[in-house]
């Protein structure tokens, strides 16, 4: 597992329980991020995402689906 250094003043919360997360835009475009770790949801709605592979990834706000799939045993929702 990467270290994951938070050196802002963001809050993250741990989303390691999930295995996939797609995010789909109004023009049908999709992002897939597999292994999210780390989540900071912005007050314009963007994400901030750290994944197992350590990137960091930042989707903008304006997508129209988010859905995930969680590890086996994991629960569904974590916040």
């Amino acid at each position: 597992m990467p270290e994951f250094r938070n050196e802002s003043n963001l809050k993250f919360t741990d989303i390691s329980s999930e295995s996939r997360r797609q995010y789909r835009f109004r023009g049908g475009e999709t992002i897939v991020i597999d292994n999210p770790l780390q989540l900071n949801v912005s007050n314009s709605g963007g994400h901030r995402l750290f994944d197992a592979q350590g990137v960091s990834h930042y989707i903008p706000p304006g997508w129209i689906h988010l859905c995930w799939t969680v590890k086996e045993g994991s629960p569904n929702f974590v916040k």
